[in-house]
C-alpha cells in the first residue's frame, strides 16, 4: 500500500477569512496521509513586534483552526518570523496550532524542543520523523539552552574581492554551513533514523527572489543531511520556485515556493528604499495595490512537494505544480493545460541554469522527479 506525504510551501495568511486561501487546495491536502508546510507569521491574539522582524503581520488565533481544516497535519515554525512578535505570541501560536490538532516542529521552549522531530506512523506501519531548521535568521530568532526561538542552521557568507586592484568592482560570494550547527542537524537525523524508516528535513534556506541561484552552503548541508540518512529535503523561503536535485537517489526542493501568502502594498511602500532594494534581485517585480499577492511575477508558479511512501521508503518523489494568481489562493492546475507545462518549464529551466541533475517527467498523478541520465 502507497501512502501520500504533500509538503507545500510558505503560510502567511493577511485576510478576514483564512479559510478562502484554502477552498482550491483542501480536498487534495486532506485526502494525503500527511500534510506538511511552513509557517511564516505568528497566530495570537497580541504581540510586541521586534525591532529586527522585517516585515512583521500578526495573525488572529483561529488562522491555526483554518490550517486544521485546510488539511495540514504537521506545521515548521522554523523560519525568520517565528519570533516577531515577541516570546509569549510565539507561545500562543505554538498552543494555537496543537490546539487545532497540528503537531509542530522546529521550533520550541528550548533548543531541545525545538531540534525534537513530528514522528508519524503510516497505515503500513511505516514511520516517518520531520525534522525543520532555518538559516534565515534574525538575531536572537534561534533557540539556546534557556531561549525560546527555531532550531537554528546558520551559514556564514565570505566576500572575496575579484580584481585585487580595482576597489569598488564586484565580489565573489561564498558561503559555509556553521559548523556546529550542522554537526546538530546530522545528529539529528541519526538519531530520527534510528526510530524511523523515513527522514524528512526541512530546511528555511536560500536567495530570496533571485532567479535559479543555489548558495554553496544549501549544497553543503544538502550533500551533508543525505550523507547522515535524510530521505528528502524540503526547502522554502526564497518566494520563488528553485531547481530540483536527487543526492544517492533522494530528492531535493530546494525551494517550494509560497503556498498561502498574502501580501498586500500601498505606494508608501511601494516607494520605500527597503522594498526597492529587494525588488531589484526579482526579474519582474511589479506592486498592484489592489491584489493580495504583491510578490514577483514568478512567483505566481508554485507547487506541492508530492512523495510516494510505501514500506518504509520513498518509492517515487514528484510534485503538484500550483498557479497563484492576484487572489493570494493557491490552485492546482491540470495536466495539459498552460499554466501546468508553465511551472514544468519553468522548473526545468532553472534546474538547469543552477547545474542540478534533475529532469522532470509528467505523469497523471504528479511531475515525477527522475536524475538525469
Amino acid at each position: 500500500m502507497t501512502h501520500v506525504f504533500l509538503a507545500a510551501g510558505d503560510l502567511a495568511p493577511d485576510r478576514d477569512h483564512y479559510d478562502e486561501s484554502y477552498d482550491a487546495t483542501r480536498d487534495v491536502l486532506k485526502a494525503a496521509d500527511i500534510a506538511f508546510a511552513q509557517l511564516e507569521t505568528s497566530f495570537a491574539a497580541k504581540g510586541v513586534r521586534l525591532p529586527q522582524a522585517r516585515h512583521a503581520v500578526l495573525a488572529r488565533p483561529d488562522g491555526a483552526d483554518a490550517l486544521a481544516r485546510a488539511g495540514f497535519d504537521v506545521i515548521s515554525m522554523a523560519g525568520n518570523h517565528v519570533l516577531d512578535w515577541g516570546n509569549d505570541a510565539f507561545f500562543e501560536t505554538r498552543a494555537n496550532l496543537e490546539r487545532a490538532g497540528i503537531e509542530v516542529v522546529g521550533a520550541g521552549a528550548n533548543i531541545a524542543e525545538a531540534r525534537k522531530p513530528v514522528v508519524k506512523t503510516l497505515g503500513d506501519g511505516t514511520k516517518v520523523a520531520i525534522l525543520a531548521y532555518s538559516s534565515i535568521l534574525p538575531h536572537g530568532y534561534w533557540a539556546e539552552d534557556r531561549r525560546p526561538g527555531c532550531a537554528p542552521m546558520r551559514a556564514h557568507t565570505l566576500y572575496e574581492q575579484i580584481e585585487h586592484d580595482q576597489p569598488g568592482t564586484p565580489a565573489r560570494i561564498h558561503s559555509f554551513p556553521h559548523r556546529e550547527d550542522l554537526a546538530a542537524l546530522e545528529a539529528d537525523i541519526r538519531a530520527a533514523k534510528a526510530v524511523a524508516d523515513v527522514v524528512l528535513v526541512s530546511l528555511h534556506w536560500g536567495i530570496h527572489f533571485v532567479r535559479a541561484t543555489i548558495a554553496d552552503y544549501q549544497r553543503d548541508i544538502a550533500r551533508a543531511a543525505i550523507a547522515a540518512g535524510a530521505d528528502a529535503i524540503l526547502g522554502g523561503h526564497a518566494h520563488i520556485l528553485k531547481g530540483c536535485e536527487l543526492i544517492d537517489g533522494k530528492p531535493i526542493f530546494y525551494s517550494l515556493c509560497n503556498f498561502a501568502t498574502d501580501l498586500r502594498m500601498d505606494p508608501a511602500h511601494a516607494a520605500s528604499k527597503g522594498f526597492n532594494e529587494i525588488r531589484v534581485l526579482a526579474e519582474e517585480w511589479e506592486p498592484d495595490f489592489d491584489s493580495l499577492y504583491n510578490f514577483p511575477k514568478a512567483s505566481r508558479l508554485s507547487m506541492v512537494a508530492r512523495l510516494e511512501i510505501a514500506g518504509g521508503r520513498i518509492v517515487r518523489a514528484g510534485f503538484l505544480p500550483l498557479s497563484i494568481d492576484r487572489d493570494a489562493v493557491p490552485r492546482f492546475v491540470e495536466r495539459g493545460s498552460e499554466r501546468h507545462a508553465e511551472v514544468v518549464d519553468y522548473m526545468a529551466a532553472v534546474t538547469a541554469e543552477a547545474g542540478l541533475n534533475a529532469r522532470y517527467r509528467v505523469e497523471s498523478e504528479m511531475v515525477v522527479l527522475e536524475a538525469a541520465a
